[in-house]
């Protein structure tokens, strides 16, 4: 009989050691990930013995999860910080005036060579134009918050409203996306323009970014542009006729035409056209096609929804 006690007892101190073993190793090898490169991991028990010696309730197991995967995560967060982070202190602080309207131009980059090399009919191209006209509707598809854009020739303008919080408002982004998407969209969409002319090289185009703070001057600024495409428009048109109807050199017809205050109807011809018909041609078409003049305010009366502050 105490043979048989004293071997109940034996078996009873066998697996009190066992559990305190088994519990010791779960708890070192816990403590052992957490130390492991200064990260902090849970490591539950295997199933069998070690899950019944450790007798760690399924919920439990959860919370201890939870807490130890957020540990990691603010661990994890301060390791992404290195001695080299103080760089970034040298980036300009580039974001727009609030409550301003901001402009995107873009002009292409060396355009006159461009033309030449892929042989753009004078005075105007009408592929080339409709091409700049199709990028000009895909930025505005692709991208946010502009309310309209102005184009003539290589250039075009983009009116983000003035509540636009767009990257934050910072200039660099908008001028960056909105030139590479135009560029990257010139290339994607030259075969559909340009079926028998391959593109010989890749378009460049540059940007700049300003800042108008009320409605007047950003129609001042569109008016602006507008005077100036119907300036160089009459100017191409009297110089391309000199050199394609009259046999000058372009350096000859530069030198020979003369031209004073333009108003929107009249340019001083030179002499060797005088008084012959020549047809002006004008463009205007807009990522929404609107055939109207902005300089006046009939259209600004009419799309009342563009200078809107809720816009």
């Amino acid at each position: 009989m105490e043979r048989f006690l004293h071997s109940r007892k034996w078996i009873k101190n066998y697996k009190e050691r066992r559990e305190m073993r088994t519990s010791t190793t779960a708890r070192a090898a816990t403590k052992r990930h957490r130390n492991f490169r200064g990260e902090a991991f849970l490591v539950l028990p295997s199933a069998g013995r070690m899950w019944s010696a450790c007798n760690v309730k399924v919920r439990d197991c959860w919370a201890v999860t939870s807490v130890t995967l957020r540990r990691c995560l603010k661990l994890g967060a301060a390791m992404a910080k290195s001695k080299f982070e103080y760089v970034r202190n040298f980036e300009a602080d580039d974001t727009c005036l609030a409550h301003c309207w901001v402009v995107v131009r873009l002009d292409g980059r060396n355009f006159h060579r461009f033309a030449e090399k892929h042989n753009f009919a004078k005075p105007n191209d009408s592929r080339a134009l409709h091409l700049m006209t199709k990028c000009a509707q895909t930025v505005m598809t692709e991208l946010e918050d502009i309310v309209i854009a102005y184009g003539q020739s290589d250039e075009y303008s983009f009116v983000f409203k003035r509540k636009s919080n767009w990257f934050k408002r910072r200039a660099s982004k908008f001028m960056t996306h909105v030139a590479s998407q135009f560029a990257s969209s010139y290339v994607f969409y030259w075969r559909d323009y340009f079926e028998d002319q391959p593109l010989l090289y890749p378009p460049g185009f540059d940007g700049r970014v300003i800042v108008y703070p009320n409605n007047q001057t950003l129609k001042d600024y569109l008016s602006w542009r507008q005077a100036d495409c119907h300036v160089n428009n009459l100017y191409n048109t009297v110089f391309w006729a000199l050199v394609q109807q009259s046999g000058l050199t372009p350096v000859q017809a530069q030198e020979r035409l003369q031209v004073g205050e333009v108003t929107t109807k009249e340019v001083k011809l030179p002499a060797e056209i005088e008084g012959k018909k020549m047809a002006v041609t004008r463009t205007r078409i807009k990522p929404v096609p609107l055939y109207c003049d902005i300089i006046g305010d009939a259209f600004w009366k009419e799309h009342p929804e563009i200078l809107d502050e809720d816009s």
